[in-house]
């Protein structure tokens, strides 16, 4: 499965040559390309929510040929929590799990110009339970979900995996079935805004969080180190560039040793010399390599079966 997985992933993070593309005008990459126009289908925009007179979309990517429940990824976007920032943009990092068979549900959430902390978090809350609610009708495996993002879009993952019922994120959203994700990969998402609304080179901090009267109350509030030593918490993978100049490296290995002094399932990947996103080849094959170990550990990959039924 690793090897099918790395074409994909290479392409979801940007970092394949051109080169490289021109001289693979067959095999794998041929492959997947017929795979995914003929084996998958594409439901676009459903309206998850509506919330400060927005409608919030996700969009649904599912094999057309399951014949039962499939491990299922929602994706959150990064982007500073900003407007300009779409989920559309992301659509290429769906892929390494759609080449796994999965779903793949690619998710908007309320920008910070539209509505300040918490409100992203409470979409995300709410897609993960509309994903919960439509699982037969999308043949999502509920005891299957994953979370992930980039940066923020991560930083929203961590707070669904890692916030109780009681912090209130998903009071707005309809139903009342518990939420529960069987893991979380964090791609250098903030866990930690208490050290960040002060300081005006972090924009994603003070517009995210703006000027409420509480804004330090908020931050602790919003920020998944402060529920990361519960028990009972969902495996945590965290891939993290130790030059990061935007999300500090400091808040990754903070993450990490609160979730094991809690007890929890964690995977800590250093990337050298790696900034915000953008890293290179092997520094990515590296990083999907030891996410898909990780799932696997965690039975969320079943390696020894494929996911999906293959076209007659």
């Amino acid at each position: 499965m690793v090897r099918r997985f790395t074409m994909v992933a290479l392409l979801a993070a940007g970092s394949l040559p051109a080169t490289t593309l021109a001289q693979r005008p067959s095999g794998d990459a041929a492959s997947f390309s017929v795979s995914l126009g003929t084996e998958y289908r594409v439901t676009p925009n459903i309206t998850y929510q509506t919330s400060s007179g927005m409608d919030l979309n996700l969009d649904v990517y599912r094999p057309a040929r399951a014949t039962g429940p499939l491990p299922t990824v929602l994706f959150f976007h990064g982007g500073g929590y900003r407007l300009g920032a779409k989920k559309e943009g992301s659509v290429l990092s769906l892929m390494p799990y759609v080449q796994m068979g999965w779903n793949a549900i690619n998710v908007e959430y309320r920008p910070s110009n539209v509505a300040l902390a918490p409100a992203a978090i409470e979409d995300a809350h709410c897609a993960v339970r509309w994903a919960m609610q439509n699982a037969k009708e999308y043949n999502i495996d509920i005891n299957k979900i994953v979370v992930t993002g980039q940066s923020a879009g991560s930083q929203l993952a961590l707070m669904v995996g890692l916030a109780p019922a009681s912090a209130g994120f998903h009071r707005n959203c309809p139903g009342a079935e518990p939420l529960k994700v069987a893991a979380v990969v964090n791609w250098y998402g903030i866990t930690d805004f208490t050290p960040l609304v002060d300081d005006p080179s972090k924009g994603f901090a003070t517009t995210w969080i703006g000027n409420q009267p509480s804004y330090k109350q908020v931050a602790a509030h919003v920020s998944p180190i402060t529920y990361a030593t519960r028990a009972g918490l969902p495996p945590i993978i965290t891939i993290h560039g130790d030059a990061d100049p935007t999300v500090p490296y400091d808040q990754a290995t903070r993450l990490t040793d609160a979730l094991k002094k809690a007890g929890g399932q964690v995977e800590f990947v250093t990337i050298p010399g790696g900034r915000h996103g953008g890293f290179e080849r092997a520094q990515m094959l590296r990083a999907f390599s030891a996410i898909e170990a990780f799932l696997t550990k965690n039975g969320v990959v079943n390696a020894a079966a494929p996911q999906t039924t293959s076209a007659q």
